[in-house]
């Protein structure tokens, strides 16, 4: 700790969430299929200035060991297939997701106190759509790609440095600039929670399930019938 600098007290920090008259209800919800409502908030997301990456998300893996490993990713895309990011398939994510690709996202808006949970399985896309996206990207980047040898110990920044440099004077300013050990995974979801926060704390917690057999849990009364196969269920917070 600093001298002379005031002791932060954690347990007082408190934020003021949604009012009772915002609760997140099930009756408002005109389709019930997560992938709409996904597409709800994040349009919404998107369109709050304070949210500088609306699609920063928590990607949590574990390795073969069964010890977890979190990190925030960018999720280039959604859809109703799932959720895609890019990464270095040598990177630790890549290697946990080899031996376990059960995987989970998390986003988080705090302007909007809002956050979605999302569990599911992920797997590689194809290469020719990594390749597409790989070539989207700035050319720095592309080239920061392949000096990068992701997750692995490296001697200093100055490497990084050298090998980018090497790269730049090989490739010239114009010639492609090849794909690396490089792409995306799509997750596709089992899981999908939307939380709403309440200032009184009993915030909004609504759940969305599918696979084989969800739909034989129905009763009408904690266990709903969805849309497109899935069923939802409200959580107490």
């Amino acid at each position: 700790m600093n001298q002379g600098q005031p002791e932060v007290q954690l347990s007082a920090l408190r934020l003021k969430y949604h009012e009772r008259k915002d609760a997140f209800l099930e009756e408002n919800i005109k389709i019930k299929n997560p992938f709409c409502i996904f597409r709800d908030w994040l349009e919404l997301a998107l369109k709050t200035p304070e949210i500088l990456e609306p699609n920063a998300a928590a990607l949590a893996t574990v390795n073969p060991q069964g010890k977890p490993s979190n990190r925030f990713v960018l999720v280039k895309e959604a859809t109703a297939e799932g959720f895609t990011f890019f990464t270095n398939y040598g990177s630790r994510k890549a290697d946990d997701i080899l031996e376990n690709p059960n995987v989970a996202i998390s986003f988080y808006w705090m302007p909007l106190r809002r956050s979605v949970r999302i569990e599911g399985v992920a797997e590689k896309i194809p290469k020719a759509d990594s390749l597409k996206y790989f070539h989207e990207r700035p050319r720095a980047s592309q080239i920061g790609a392949i000096a990068s040898p992701q997750s692995r110990r490296i001697p200093s920044r100055g490497y990084l440095d050298e090998l980018e440099a090497g790269i730049k004077a090989q490739l010239g300013p114009e010639e492609e600039v090849p794909l690396p050990n490089w792409g995306g995974y799509l997750v596709r979801p089992n899981l999908i929670e939307f939380w709403q926060g309440q200032t009184d704390r009993l915030h909004d917690r609504i759940r969305f399930r599918r696979g084989q057999g969800v739909q034989t849990e129905v009763d009408g009364k904690l266990i709903h019938g969805g849309e497109d196969g899935w069923i939802y269920e409200r959580l107490a917070p």
